[in-house]
């Protein structure tokens, strides 16, 4: 009893090597920063558009990083059914955030653009979210600051190992266009 006392764990960090116990602290660690920063986006939302939800910022960031984009490309993008993009995209077109027009090209096909009001909620809302991780990060000591770059530069690299850009997905399903619902010429590289 008096070795639990000294040195309390969770039942499932017993019997772990040091290497292993490592990981998981680090791991238990990552996750709190995890829900921190999505708590962050929950804020950076209620207080500009306290009606959305963080689904739909997530799609909103993602047609504003995709520009012109096809709708299958979103879900995919997003990682959802369709049918789920969809639905999606008509509420947030319903709100005024998105503009949804039948590609010229192929009118069985959907293209999303952010409306000037997306994206200025958007800008609204990563700057708003930028402001208070600044903050988190104005209140750590310098020591701190120092290590902690090299360790999410770490973690960042680790995850760019394993996942894939969401832009090159779009490319991949074809979903990155030209805007034809404007006379503006393509920024876009030409498709292979």
């Amino acid at each position: 009893m008096e070795r639990a006392a000294e040195n309390p764990q969770p039942p499932a960090q017993e019997g772990l090597s040091p290497q292993d116990h490592e990981a998981e602290e680090i791991t238990v660690a990552i996750m709190a920063a995890s829900r921190l920063l999505v708590a962050i986006s929950a804020r950076a939302l209620a207080a500009i558009a306290p009606s959305l939800t963080l689904p739909q910022l997530r799609t909103l960031v993602v047609v504003d990083s995709c520009g012109p984009v096809k709708a299958a490309a979103v879900a995919t993008t997003l990682g959802v059914n369709p049918s789920t993009a969809i639905r999606m995209i008509e509420r947030l077109e319903g709100e005024g955030l998105i503009d949804r027009k039948p590609n010229p090209a192929n009118r069985r096909e959907v293209i999303v653009r952010l409306t000037d009001d997306g994206q200025e909620l958007v800008r609204r809302v990563l700057a708003h979210r930028r402001a208070e991780v600044a903050g988190l990060v104005d209140r750590l000591p310098a020591d701190q600051r120092a290590g902690l770059v090299p360790a999410l530069r770490a973690i960042t690299a680790a995850a760019d190992e394993l996942a894939v850009d969401p832009l090159d997905d779009v490319r991949r399903v074809g979903g990155l266009i030209a805007d034809p619902l404007s006379g503006a010429p393509s920024h876009l590289p030409a498709r292979p």
